[in-house]
């Protein structure tokens, strides 16, 4: 016996419907747009974008939204540039590390690419905290306000990061 149960919505996705629609109708095109936009700097994670775009939307109105197709390219627009921005940086205190391990008289070519290995694989949320206050010197306070976390977190994440290159040095 199979009863109809007619399941509740998570809060936001009443309108999932809408949605669906806009996704089947401008998902493909968003996608386009961004690889155009972007180049090949966004390409592998065009898709990434596109559908951290509809989750953004998703708790809104599609009812009420005058021109999704405007809408939805702005909000991938700007995703995407966060993307490339947080690359960037990321890329940046990759390469500050690097340089500052080849200045140790101690080091040789060998204990430098290691070393570059080490913290490239770190989980990236760990690194970022890792590099700032390692090599860029910050505070808790700093790193929590750069990063929009809590102190809590981010003295967490250091231990993770911490925790995870001790593991490497062991291996």
């Amino acid at each position: 016996m199979t009863r109809n149960v007619k399941r509740a919505a998570p809060e936001g996705w009443e309108h999932s419907e809408g949605l669906e629609d806009l996704y089947r109708r401008y998902a493909p095109w968003l996608g386009a747009t961004l690889r155009k936009q972007f180049g090949p700097r966004i390409d592998a994670d065009a898709e990434d974008v596109v559908h951290e775009a509809y989750v953004r939307l998703a708790p809104h109105d599609t009812a009420e939204i005058k021109r999704p197709q405007a809408l939805l390219a702005r909000i991938a627009s700007n995703l995407a540039r966060d993307l490339l921005r947080r690359r960037s940086v990321r890329t940046r205190h990759v390469h500050a590390v690097v340089q500052e391990a080849q200045g140790s008289p101690n080091s040789g070519p060998l204990d430098e690419l290691l070393f570059k290995e080490m913290i490239l694989s770190i989980p990236e949320p760990y690194r970022d905290v890792f590099v700032l206050s390692r090599f860029q010197r910050l505070t808790y306070e700093e790193i929590a306000t750069r990063c929009g976390l809590s102190v809590k977190t981010v003295e967490w994440r250091l231990g993770k990061a911490i925790a995870h290159c001790m593991s490497q040095m062991r291996d």
